[in-house]
């Protein structure tokens, strides 16, 4: 199986691009937001690729980011959606985006995204919310000069919340709404204050 192509990018377009590796013109289907990372026609390209084998083809997709071929790949174990609405969901909604949408239950955003429905919006809500680290979906507003580890700070924070007795979904909510509010993502204490104000 290809797990990865890197070569010449021979010529592109907003759903495909074709890879020139080894004397071979391979042709990949990717996403907009893969689209908008590729190098000029003619420069280096490396795509992470999910090669898919059917009796009667074999499809390469390309992503530019394992964030973008994991949830290609996640997307993928829900009932109804095939690699080409796969596609659809990741060139409708980044990444950040979707996740952000499965932790909040946001499925008039999901359905908004060509070729899936309210049905298949649910689904998705429903298959990925345990898949999903609810801290990914959040909105990161931190404030100029903060740590790179605001992530942790946020699972930190929410840990916190929990144990307090805030059962994970309403730990977020709160967690958020603090973050909505200006608060500061650097320190997991101040942040959990903050949160608890909020109530």
């Amino acid at each position: 199986m290809i797990a990865t192509l890197h070569g010449t990018l021979y010529s592109k377009q907003p759903s495909a691009v074709i890879i020139e590796a080894g004397g071979v013109g391979y042709e990949v289907l990717i996403p907009l937001s893969t689209y908008d990372r590729l190098p000029a026609t003619g420069g280096e390209c490396r795509l992470l690729v999910s090669h898919i084998v059917r009796e009667d083809d074999e499809l390469l997709f390309g992503f530019a980011t394992s964030e973008e071929k994991q949830v290609f790949n996640l997307l993928l174990t829900i009932s109804g959606i095939g690699p080409k609405l796969g596609l659809c969901v990741l060139s409708g909604l980044n990444v950040a985006d979707l996740k952000r949408c499965v932790v909040e239950s946001d499925i008039k955003r999901l359905s908004s995204v060509r070729g899936i429905g309210r049905k298949t919006a649910e689904r998705i809500v429903v298959e990925l919310r345990d898949k999903i680290d609810p801290v990914e979906g959040m909105s990161l507003r931190t404030a100029p000069g903060a740590p790179p580890a605001a992530e942790t700070v946020l699972r930190d924070t929410m840990m916190g919340l929990m144990a307090l007795g805030y059962a994970q979904d309403q730990a977020r909510k709160m967690v958020q709404a603090a973050l909505d509010g200006g608060a500061d993502a650097g320190n997991a204490e101040a942040l959990i204050k903050r949160a608890l104000a909020g109530r």
